[in-house]
């Protein structure tokens, strides 16, 4: 058995209750087999939608943590197809990210690390999906730190933050410090991330961006 992440995002209109309800049914789908089990549910409630969803513009977010069989994941989800008040969900396997929209940070005190001058290249900030591997060669001294930069715009000093131990893709917050104004991810020779939190960022972006935490594109405004 195996520990799943799943994300439900449900019509606003409906009360927590009616919710309760909705998902204890879909549960039993999973934990009818020896074994599984719902470990967690967390509300986080109604929140706005970085782009609609359907007409809604507003989501009820529901994460949940349950450990189940790979194979019943097949009737789990057609059942979730069929409710036409769940929105969205995304299903995965959880890694040990929180039910909460927070990355596992250490204790790395904030801007402790060096930072460094570099010149800063035209195209830094045309960061797209497809750079995970680029320039594999570089010596990195990053570990996943958020990027932050200094100075004026001819040069800039990148300044180490925290170090992230474990990326939650429901962290909006940090997503955010690696993604363009045009909601774009940052190429790895601007935020100088190994090449496996690169991959680790992409793909968290895109669950992201899929459960309508963060927009595909920035300028989206609602």
């Amino acid at each position: 058995m195996r520990v799943y992440e799943v994300v439900y995002i449900f019509d606003p209109s409906l009360d927590e209750q009616a919710i309760g309800e909705k998902l204890d049914r879909f549960h039993q789908n999973l934990t009818g087999a020896e074994g599984a089990e719902v470990r967690e549910v967390d509300h986080w409630g109604s929140r706005q939608l970085a782009y609609p969803i359907g007409t809604q513009q507003i989501g009820y977010f529901v994460v949940a943590h349950v450990r189940a069989e790979p194979g019943a994941l097949t009737e789990f989800e057609r059942v979730l197809k069929l409710d036409p008040q769940l929105l969205r969900f995304l299903v995965v396997v959880n890694e040990g990210e929180p039910t909460t929209g927070l990355s596992i940070m250490s204790d790395r005190p904030e801007g402790s690390g060096s930072g460094r001058d570099e010149e800063e290249e035209e195209d830094d900030s045309e960061g797209d999906d497809d750079d995970d591997d680029e320039e594999d060669g570089e010596d990195d001294d990053s570990d996943g730190s958020p990027p932050e930069f200094s100075g004026g715009k001819g040069r800039r000093r990148r300044v180490e933050g925290p170090s992230i131990e474990l990326l939650n893709y429901k962290d909006v917050a940090t997503l955010s410090r690696f993604m363009t104004e045009e909601g774009k991810i940052l190429p790895k020779r601007t935020t100088k991330v190994t090449s496996a939190f690169q991959r680790k960022l992409g793909r968290a972006i895109k669950r992201a961006r899929y459960i309508g935490l963060v927009p595909y594109v920035r300028s989206q405004e609602f």
